[in-house]
């Protein structure tokens, strides 16, 4: 809520108190302001040392513990209402807010398939779960990712439960809920990934397609739509490709119709698991420059949560140490629990802990499964060839 409009609705319930009421409220707003205005010199703070550390990295110089904000957050410590007022004043923001326009809905599965149909023609191959994930295992293991760090970072993305097709703040099993983001798939991917990946990508992609369409073991039919599928996603690189390569364009190309139905492609049984795998690998080829060889899954989670150069700064030594404030919005460290009250390397512990606890349900169980037959498949083709 907007200061102004906050202290609007604060006056306008004030006025519906008792003297008595009054009195408590109006000092429990007084403190809540004189927190907020802490809380905002503290980000104030935050912000300006990170600007300072982007110039510092820029002309390759070292970073230190004071190049940070070494603190968390001020925690409010003033007066607290009432209970029964407590109710009340939540109750009339809920009605204020309500009065307002209604908020837009994230876009969701309907909507990439459709702008896919509309500005590419595409129609995503659906495949069952389990040749989802075998195919996706297969990937992981032919770039040099392993069982653990794939299962470990879906068991995260997804609980243990997710399918090719899980939309974020959809449950998988029971398909309710409304979306909270674009994030899809076992790797929970954004749209603007997807932009990101087929601008680079796209071309690799289509020449797999090709030499699937000509393979002597498919048929005339399954050629055909191979063929039809290359031609939409020949389409879809070019769009991708026409945007400014830079993330902040991308992000913003994904909010088009083009950019939504470009994501689809996550749903694909064959596009799918490359493209998500692909995404992975790149996390982990750019914490190989950066001389982090051997990344465990809650660190490759890391770059994908902070983004990939923000998730290698946090585990350097001076980076671990310090609040996650430093390297998150203001937003998204409020909304994102995991995150908040955490130094990076207490970040990191709780992602393992997290993936622990969901590695044991069902497809996590049935990821590790299909894990093993795909590189039961590798060694047997290996013994063959010898």
């Amino acid at each position: 809520m907007a200061p102004a409009h906050a202290e609007r609705t604060a006056s306008e319930f004030a006025a519906t108190l008792t003297q008595a009421e009054r009195e408590p409220f109006l000092a429990y707003i007084a403190a809540q302001s004189h927190h907020a205005a802490g809380l905002d010199g503290y980000w104030r703070a935050v912000n300006d040392k990170r600007t300072a550390r982007k110039r510092k990295k820029n002309a390759d110089q070292t970073l230190v513990a004071g190049d940070y904000v070494l603190t968390f957050p001020p925690a409010y410590g003033g007066p607290t209402l009432p209970a029964d007022l407590a109710k009340r004043w939540v109750a009339f923001q809920e009605k204020k807010d309500a009065a307002g326009p209604a908020p837009q809905p994230k876009p969701g599965l309907q909507d990439f398939l459709s702008n896919a149909r509309e500005h590419f023609d595409f129609i995503p191959e659906r495949i069952p779960e389990r040749e989802f994930k075998l195919r996706y295992a297969r990937e992981a293991l032919a770039l040099g990712l392993t069982k653990d760090q794939v299962v470990r970072i879906y068991a995260l993305e997804t609980s243990g439960l997710g399918t090719a097709e899980m939309v974020a703040g959809i449950h998988p099993i029971k398909k309710t809920g409304t979306p909270i983001s674009t994030a899809i798939g076992y790797s929970q991917l954004l749209a603007a990934n997807s932009v990101s990946e087929i601008a680079k990508s796209g071309a690799s992609f289509i020449e797999r397609l090709k030499k699937l369409s000509v393979s002597s073991s498919i048929g005339f039919e399954r050629a055909a739509f191979l063929s039809a599928k290359i031609e939409s996603l020949k389409r879809m690189t070019a769009a991708a490709r026409s945007v400014t390569n830079d993330w902040d364009h991308h992000r913003a190309y994904a909010r088009t119709g083009k950019g939504l139905g470009i994501h689809a492609v996550n749903l694909d049984g064959d596009i799918g698991p490359w493209l998500q795998v692909v995404k992975l690998q790149g996390l982990r080829e750019t914490a190989a420059r950066k001389g982090m060889t051997q990344l465990a899954g809650a660190e490759i989670e890391l770059m994908n949560l902070a983004g990939p150069m923000t998730g290698i700064e946090m585990m350097r030594p001076v980076g671990r140490k310090v609040p996650t404030t430093n390297f998150f919005e203001r937003q998204a460290y409020m909304t994102n629990t995991i995150v908040r009250g955490k130094t990076s390397a207490e970040l990191i512990l709780a992602l393992d802990q997290r993936m622990e606890e969901n590695i044991v349900n069902l497809g996590a169980i049935e990821f590790n499964e299909v894990f093993d037959q795909a590189m039961a498949e590798r060694q047997g083709a290996a013994t063959a060839a010898r």
